[in-house]
């Protein structure tokens, strides 16, 4: 085909599963960046209003009001007032849809400390009945927020309760502590469920367990739960080996990684997919081996298996990261004609490219391509814009991005603004970056580690101690004040 026809050997440094996973792949990471403490209550009037038409960003929240009154109303009557019931024991005849949305609540903000005293109040209800769904959906929350202690003491409460537990249950408690690195009680769970009657681990209860041992790098242990599945007589799943198959290339382990392939196809059961496709030209492309990415690439054609918009978002960047800017454009060029059309990341991982690479003129017409095609940017594109205009010095061209930021509905995080920070603090514009510090409080994204560095070591570099120390005192509280959040939950 006309796509790839010369393979050429570079380097790259993101594999396909992370750029399908989120775009968040091709986000900036600052890291030198400082902050100087400002008390913003102190303003008048007249000093905000004049800041908010100065041509940075504005303060003022873009949302729809009728969808803020819905969420404060929820969030207030059916979470707060919930959560404040919650410790006595004369609330047992409340409303069901305000408790269970509550909870919903809490789970989806992983808020595991008040998901689970919503889930006491719920116990204490005239009207409940214990049900293995609610706790397999504490377990999968307690799993996001690393806290196996607190499952053991759930599933503990689950069999004091009188519920058998189901096979989602086990599996989602294995899945806890696989993703708290527990593996010794991974599998202790697992040959407890064995031992249970009617509750036989099936292929999604290994494959959670072998991803738990792929991210641990524990590819022994994925060859023992393998043979256990072979004794079981449980066969692997088209995802099982996906699983493994990208395990293995983000090890870097590419040998066996082609074994696993070819048992997938000789198996005959479970063929290869898009996810295969994208998961082995992605480890080669972030291994840096783009001749092997190609092969690879063609060899899944001629087994029919169809590329998708991510399987080009991988070859971009991986020709890309090689410095291979023809051959990036040409997947672009195919992209087109396949009628294939690029996404907000497609156009990142270009921006991103051109940028690093100093181009500036082409990130400008790739950028401009992008919002002649109605691609709304993000605040990773914008990200990439600034860092590229920093890099070149060209600071007036970061005021020109503020002014587009000013103007769009983009939703903006504290990974934009350090690196915006760090932009003006690079130029040694020290009021601008002081007053972008001001519009990020202002904008509730809260300064981290990155942010407070970054504006320690500007101010340290121009001899301002006194706003050194200042920052410093704001950053042990700040971060005291987090863990104190992270505790009451």
């Amino acid at each position: 085909m006309a796509l790839i026809q010369q393979p050429v050997q570079g380097s790259s440094s993101l594999c396909a599963n992370e750029i399908i996973q989120s775009s968040h792949c091709f986000s900036r990471h600052v890291t030198s960046v400082s902050v100087m403490h400002t008390t913003c209550s102190t303003e008048s009037p007249k000093e905000r209003k004049d800041r908010k038409s100065s041509g940075l960003i504005s303060t003022k929240h873009q949302v729809d009001p009728k969808r803020e009154l819905s969420r404060i109303l929820r969030t207030d009557a059916a979470v707060k007032s919930i959560e404040r019931k919650a410790n006595s024991e004369k609330y047992n005849t409340l409303w069901p849809k305000a408790v269970l949305e509550a909870l919903d609540d809490a789970v989806k903000e992983n808020r595991w400390q008040s998901a689970l005293k919503i889930f006491s109040l719920l116990r204490k209800q005239h009207w409940y009945e214990p049900r293995c769904k609610t706790y397999t959906k504490l377990f999968k929350l307690l799993g996001n927020c690393k806290q196996p202690e607190q499952a053991s003491l759930l599933f503990e409460l689950l069999l004091s309760e009188g519920l058998k537990p189901t096979i989602d249950v086990y599996t989602s408690l294995i899945s806890v502590y696989g993703k708290c690195s527990l593996l010794e009680k991974a599998f202790a769970t697992l040959e407890y469920m064995k031992s249970a009657s009617d509750c036989t681990p099936d292929v999604f209860t290994f494959t959670v367990l072998i991803s738990c041992c792929c991210k641990l790098a524990r590819f022994d242990l994925v060859n023992r739960v393998l043979l256990e599945m072979s004794y079981l007589g449980v066969r692997c799943s088209t995802v099982t080996y996906n699983t493994i198959l990208d395990g293995y290339g983000k090890a870097g382990l590419f040998e066996e990684m082609e074994n696993v392939l070819a048992d997938m196809i000789e198996d005959g059961d479970s063929l290869p997919d898009v996810f295969t496709l994208n998961s082995i030209i992605g480890s080669y492309g972030n291994g840096g081996n783009i001749r092997k990415m190609e092969s690879w690439y063609n060899r899944f054609q001629l087994m029919g298996v169809e590329p998708d918009i991510t399987t080009f978002n991988v070859l971009i960047l991986s020709f890309g990261k090689a410095g291979m800017y023809k051959k990036m454009s040409s997947v672009m060029d195919y992209m087109e004609k396949r009628f294939f059309s690029p996404t907000v990341v497609t156009y990142n991982i270009v921006i991103e490219t051109f940028g690093k690479a100093g181009r500036i003129e082409k990130m400008e017409d790739v950028f401009r391509k992008m919002k002649y095609r109605g691609v709304k940017p993000n605040s990773i594109t914008y990200c990439s814009l600034v860092d590229a205009y920093s890099k070149a010095g060209l600071v007036g061209k970061i005021d020109s991005v503020l002014r587009q930021v000013v103007n769009s509905d983009v939703v903006l995080d504290t990974v934009f603004f350090n690196c915006i920070i760090n932009a003006y603090g690079e130029a040694g514009d020290l009021a601008t970056m002081k007053e972008l510090y001001i519009q990020m409080e202002e904008r509730k994204c809260k300064p981290d580690k990155i942010t407070f560095a970054t504006m320690v070591k500007t101010y340290a570099a121009h001899g301002i101690f006194d706003a050194v120390r200042e920052l410093e005192k704001q950053m042990i509280s700040t971060c005291e004040s987090s863990g104190k959040k992270r505790l009451m939950g």
